[in-house]
């Protein structure tokens, strides 16, 4: 897939989980949330006021930590079409 068109689909993908408004499980949650910040370039570290929350984040971060940008954003438009695939 070009450049382009994969940026246009995980902006679409961001979009359509943003404004969904039932709750995820929090195995889809930790997943997303490991992709997004691979695919966004963004390292900071999780700031959940509740510590294991952020041990989570941090556990996901790290599974995700070989993967490139393209497939963070390829698996984070993968797994939002597998997810509302199965909820419809």
């Amino acid at each position: 897939m070009k450049a382009d068109n994969l940026d246009k689909e995980f902006l679409d993908a961001v979009e359509r989980i943003n404004s969904h408004t039932e709750p995820f499980p929090a195995d889809v949650l930790l997943k997303l949330y490991a992709y997004y910040k691979k695919a966004t370039n963004d390292y900071g570290r999780p700031n959940s006021r509740r510590p294991l929350i952020n041990a989570f984040k941090t556990n996901a971060l790290f599974q995700a930590r070989d993967i490139s940008i393209a497939e963070a954003k390829q698996k984070y438009i993968d797994l939002v079409n597998q997810y509302f695939l199965y909820r419809e």
